[in-house]
């Protein structure tokens, strides 16, 4: 029953600064934009450009 002495003031603190990062992330704007990260594992902007033809193309 001593071990409850430690627990429980334990449990509360760490539930407290769970809420407290939550409300946190939540003022920054952490959850603002929630379909822009889908969107953008669609782009494909990593990948390099086509090379430019050299010289007329030919038919």
């Amino acid at each position: 029953m001593n071990v409850l002495v430690y627990l429980l003031p334990l449990a509360l603190m760490l539930g407290l600064g769970g809420l407290l990062a939550f409300l946190w992330s939540l003022k920054s704007g952490q959850y603002d934009d929630l379909d822009g990260a889908a969107v953008r594992v669609l782009s494909d902007d990593d990948l390099p450009p086509d090379p430019a033809p050299k010289g007329p193309a030919k038919s």
